[in-house]
């Protein structure tokens, strides 16, 4: 479908990288790695036609569909999730424009003659039939299905894009570019925005996209599970095998010390040949051997070894001065804002030494927990205790927000440096890759990476033996989070996850609290015993709605002998509840959509006020439409359950 050959990229006269050859084939599952800054999405704009290469040439098949999913995306926000995502559909939206036209002129009998409303009959069933093949009267439940996969809940679905966060709008994009149906995806870090059921159910249905797919992460097991082959740049250079990544290492590794074998092979005969020229070059007896020798080099084609990328992150965490016992004690938590329930009931204990992961879809309240230990929000029920002498670390997700963007590297850490460490500033900054005009660098131009890393270096200035650390994992590289990984196996205080990373939370947490549908569940084990854990009780709800699902096919059998008149009557109802049901809720969307709007106006109105404003008037207004926009929701609710049911009993045999 796409060929490179030779490509390479050069800005203001410094190669980024050079000389990349690259096939990609209809049914290819190519992972794309290697540092941050290597140029890797930078290659996904030159295979899209995005960019052209400083040099070598691009060849792509005709008519060829690409679905490229970048980092950063301009978003136009003007419609609900699920229409948004329904726009992907758009060839199918176009036919569908057909198909209503010509049934309308059909309707209204605007044609000529008897022919040509023959004419457009034809056309008609044509344009159905290809309506139909093209899986027109499933793209609603398609886009549905995908949301739902992806992580939102059905209730989202009439929610204004607008409301949404950066990382729940990227769900959105993706949602879309999975259901256009692509010859060829590329997604660049798909799984950075989203929780481990999600990446689950991407794994899947990437394994069955009939499409190509090139894809970028920095999650080891997402890239073992969908990929097949494995595409690394480095040091400017591309290398390639056709396995997935953790056999691509071995292989790397494998490659590398035969390479340097050969060579010290190869350098140890050409120190022995010049030995033997030099010792004997004025020896008439030696001449013909000595010529043999000289030639034997000339000819000899030297190996040359692979340069090594070696540069890594030095971590080191302080000892953890001794704590209590009991690090943090939650029972009974409950924690709210407004009427909508985060969570209640939670019940945490985690004791000195222990580490622990934090684990559940995005909104579930895993942060907002965190906080409370923090003591930046108060809670409702239960209570809260963290232990003695207990002195906290804290690495927050979201970095931009809380390093100043005006200071520089340098003044980040000499802000919190204290004592001797004031005089190892620079040379704790270069344990953290950054050398030389980096560290006069401002916070606000440096990468996520680069952020996380300064982040990271400010909690290696103070010894503390609480460490929570909220996705500490997003935007670093493999090698960046092995290293990480290790320092933090070796760190000897207690450790609180918040991690979507599987391969990262693999044998460095003994307990996992996950955090779903209002809850907190601990589940004693690793990552992997949680994942077992989920696995079967997917399966075992699977197979009882199964069950359930048999259960009414037997009792509708029977049927069969029934009257056509009856079958008829029978179809007519059903069709009429389904009707019933789906104007219903339609209505009460009309009336959410309103009300919402309505809350969002006050919210405006309740941030800016005047003097002329009223704000007990206004927070009695804005509680009267959230209550009544809360009953409606309750009502719509109850509405899809029971058309749900309608749809499921089907019609009589």
């Amino acid at each position: 479908m796409i060929s490179l050959d030779h490509v390479g990229v050069r800005f203001q006269g410094v190669d980024l990288f050079s000389d990349i050859s690259l096939l990609i084939g209809a049914r290819d599952r190519i992972g794309l790695v290697g540092r941050n800054g290597t140029g890797k999405s930078t290659l996904f704009r030159i295979i899209c036609g995005e960019l052209d290469p400083s040099e070598g040439n691009v060849a792509r098949a005709a008519d060829l569909a690409i679905g490229h999913l970048a980092q950063h995306i301009a978003y136009t926000d003007t419609r609900s999730i699920l229409e948004e995502t329904l726009s992907a559909f758009g060839e199918l939206k176009a036919l569908e424009a057909k198909i209503a036209h010509l049934e309308a002129l059909l309707q209204s009998g605007d044609y000529q003659d008897a022919e040509e409303a023959t004419e457009m009959a034809v056309r008609l069933a044509e344009l159905t039939e290809q309506h139909h093949l093209m899986g027109g009267a499933q793209q609603e439940a398609q886009a549905e299905q995908t949301l739902l996969g992806l992580g939102f809940e059905r209730e989202q679905f009439s929610h204004p894009t607008s409301t949404l966060s950066g990382g729940w709008r990227m769900r959105v994009e993706l949602a879309k570019i999975l259901l256009a149906g692509a010859d060829l995806l590329l997604l660049d870090e798909p799984t950075n925005h989203l929780d481990i059921e999600s990446i689950q159910w991407l794994e899947d249905y990437l394994k069955g996209y009939r499409g190509a797919l090139v894809l970028i992460s920095h999650d080891r097991r997402f890239l073992d599970t969908v990929t097949t082959k494995t595409v690394e740049i480095s040091l400017k250079h591309a290398y390639s095998f056709n396995v997935p990544y953790t056999k691509f290492k071995a292989l790397r590794a494998e490659q590398r010390e035969q390479q340097l074998a050969a060579y010290e092979n190869q350098q140890e005969l050409i120190e022995k040949t010049e030995d033997f020229i030099e010792r004997f070059r004025y020896k008439p007896t030696k001449s013909n051997q000595v010529q043999a020798r000289i030639k034997q080099l000339e000819k000899l084609e030297r190996i040359e070894v692979e340069e090594e990328d070696n540069a890594h992150l030095h971590v080191r965490f302080p000892d953890a001065p001794r704590s209590g016992d009991v690090v943090v004690s939650a029972q009974d938590v409950g924690k709210r804002f407004g009427e909508h329930v985060v969570f209640r009931g939670a019940n945490v204990t985690i004791r000195r030494g222990e580490k622990v992961a934090f684990v559940g879809r995005n909104g579930e309240g895993k942060t907002t927990l965190v906080r409370c230990i923090k003591g930046e929000l108060p809670y409702e029920e239960g209570s809260l205790k963290v232990g003695h002498n207990v002195l906290l670390g804290y690495f927050a997700q979201n970095q931009k927000a809380v390093l100043n963007p005006e200071r520089t590297v340098y003044d980040t850490i000499d802000e919190v440096a204290t004592g001797d460490i004031r005089t190892k500033i620079r040379d704790i900054l270069a344990a953290f890759l950054f050398r030389g005009e980096d560290i006069d660098k401002k916070v606000q131009v440096l990468s996520g990476g680069e952020r996380n890393r300064l982040a990271m270096a400010k909690l290696m200035l103070r010894p503390y033996n609480l460490l929570i650390l909220d996705e500490p994992t997003n935007h670093l590289d493999m090698q960046a989070k092995d290293v990480l990984k290790q320092a933090l196996l070796k760190y000897n205080g207690t450790l609180i996850l918040v991690s979507h990373d599987r391969d990262f939370l693999d044998g460095l947490v003994e307990k996992v609290y996950e955090f779903s549908h209002g809850h907190v569940y601990e589940h004693l084990g690793g990552i992997n015993v949680f994942l077992e854990h989920r696995r079967m009780q997917s399966m075992e709800e699977l197979n009882q709605a199964r069950a359930k699902k048999e259960d009414r096919q037997q009792k509708t059998k029977g049927n069969t002998e029934k009257s056509a008149g009856e079958k008829w009557k029978q179809k007519k109802q059903h069709e009429n509840e389904l009707n019933k049901r789906r104007k219903s809720i339609a209505r009460l969307e009309e009336q959410i959509a309103s009300h919402e709007s309505q809350l969002k106006t006050l919210e405006e109105k309740m941030a800016h006020l005047n003097e002329q404003s009223d704000p007990q008037l206004l927070v009695r207004e804005y509680e009267k439409i959230q209550a009544e926009n809360n009953s409606l929701l309750k009502q719509w609710e109850e509405e899809c359950y029971e058309l749900e049911i309608v749809e499921n009993e089907g019609l009589p045999e």
